[in-house]
Parts: structure tokens; C-alpha cells; sequence
């Protein structure tokens, strides 16, 4: 058994245990017996070998066989602020951007925006999280940070060497335009559906951050967020 789960308590002993949902998937879909072998992780960066020792009802108990430190991180800083897309979307996007090594998701406020970023939205897109960091072998955790107001986001951080803050936006210039390679955190700005108002903009561009376009079609929230981050990581990284 390879699986990979998720201990929200962090490993620190010889001994771990699983519950919630992560105990049920164990127990009542991969049906653990007692002597198999898991992969957990608990957000530290690490991962760990271990083996069921006990099947509850509701949690497992296991024995930590060994630790390794496995680092599938970006070698910068990669915040998306994006203005949330409806329903199964959002799920969607937080996969993507988790499989891709964004850092933070910050949910903006926007003039435009269709989705209001509520407590059990955010608590939604956290599970999603971890069920994406399982499956792509991220052995830290995407965070996902309370809804910001736009006007708030762009004035925050808005100076520190190596940092690149980029506003989606079609008159923008080509994303080849820029020079990432110094670059040591890269914040990336994710409008609505019907795109930031010029106010907006205007607010952007007035903080120092450069709009950059994503080619001559329109595209939906997450196509742009996933498009613009997967090309940002893999250019800083060259």
C-alpha cells in the first residue's frame, strides 16, 4: 500500500494516529489491516514511513518507521490572489494550484467578484488542499489565507528585493516581457469574470505592479490563475 495521509497533529515520536477523515479512508476504503505499510506527512516538509498497528472504529494507530525530509517546494514564494470562481470550480482551482507549488492562495474581494469567500468556502478549499497535496506528493501544505479586500492586497508588501507583482490583465504586456530569474517571491493578482474595473487597475498600477497579458483570448478565473502561475514557475526556475 502507497497511499499518502495527511496527520494534522505533527509527527515528533515513534507513534502516530489517524482520524476524521483521513482514519475513514484508511479504515473503509483502502480497508487497512494491521502490519500495512503508509506514507504520512504532516505539513512539516517532511514525510514519513509508517505501519498500522491498531484499527479503531474511527482512527488508526501506527508505528513511525522512518522520517525523510523530501522537499518538493518551489525555490520561491508564489502567492495568487484571484477572485473566486463558483461552485466546483474553486475545487478545481485550489487542485491546480496546489499541484503547481503555489505557496499562498489569497481569495480577493473584488468589485466584480461572484463567489463571496465564506468561512465554509475557505474551510472547503482547505480540504481540497490536502486531498491535492496527497495525490501530487507536496509534503508541505498550499495556505489558504483569509478573504482580502483588492484595494488592501495591492498596497500590502509592496516593496523587498526580489519581489515581482504581476496583475492579469489583457492590455498587459507578454508574460516574456519579464525577467524572472532574480525573482525570490512572485505575487500574482487573479481577477473576476468580468475582469477588474478600471479603478482597480488604476489602484494596481499606482502600488507598482505590471499587468501582464495571458494571449488574445479570455480567459475563465482559474484557466488564468493556473495558465499564469504554471508559467511563472517554470520560468523562475530557469
Amino acid at each position: 500500500m502507497s497511499d499518502r495521509f495527511f496527520s494534522s497533529q505533527p509527527i515528533t515520536g515513534d507513534h502516530a494516529t489517524l482520524d476524521g477523515s483521513e482514519a475513514h479512508h484508511l479504515l473503509h476504503v483502502m480497508r487497512a489491516k494491521v502490519g500495512e505499510r503508509v506514507t504520512l506527512f504532516d505539513g512539516s516538509g517532511a514525510e514519513f514511513d509508517a505501519e498500522v498497528e491498531k484499527c479503531g472504529r474511527s482512527e488508526v494507530a501506527l508505528a513511525v518507521l522512518a522520517r525523510r525530509e523530501v522537499d518538493r517546494e518551489l525555490p520561491f514564494e508564489l502567492v495568487v490572489g484571484v477572485s473566486l470562481p463558483k461552485g466546483d470550480r474553486q475545487k478545481w482551482l485550489v487542485e491546480k494550484l496546489t499541484e503547481l507549488g503555489v505557496t499562498e492562495l489569497v481569495p480577493l474581494e473584488t468589485e466584480r467578484g461572484v463567489a463571496q469567500p465564506t468561512a465554509s468556502a475557505l474551510e472547503r478549499l482547505g480540504r481540497g488542499v490536502i486531498e491535492a497535496a496527497k495525490q501530487c506528493g507536496r509534503n508541505r501544505l498550499m495556505r489558504v489565507a483569509k478573504p482580502q479586500a483588492f484595494g488592501e492586497w495591492v498596497l500590502a508588501e509592496g516593496v523587498g528585493e526580489g519581489l515581482l507583482r504581476l496583475v492579469a490583465h489583457p492590455a498587459g504586456e507578454s508574460i516574456g516581457e519579464f525577467d524572472l530569474s532574480g525573482s525570490t517571491r512572485v505575487h500574482l493578482s487573479i481577477g473576476p469574470e468580468g475582469g477588474f474595473t478600471d479603478a482597480e487597475v488604476a489602484a494596481a498600477d499606482d502600488a507598482g505592479w505590471r499587468s501582464v497579458a495571458l494571449g488574445p483570448r479570455i480567459l475563465r478565473v482559474e484557466t488564468a490563475a493556473v495558465a499564469l502561475s504554471a508559467v511563472v514557475a517554470q520560468r523562475a526556475r530557469s
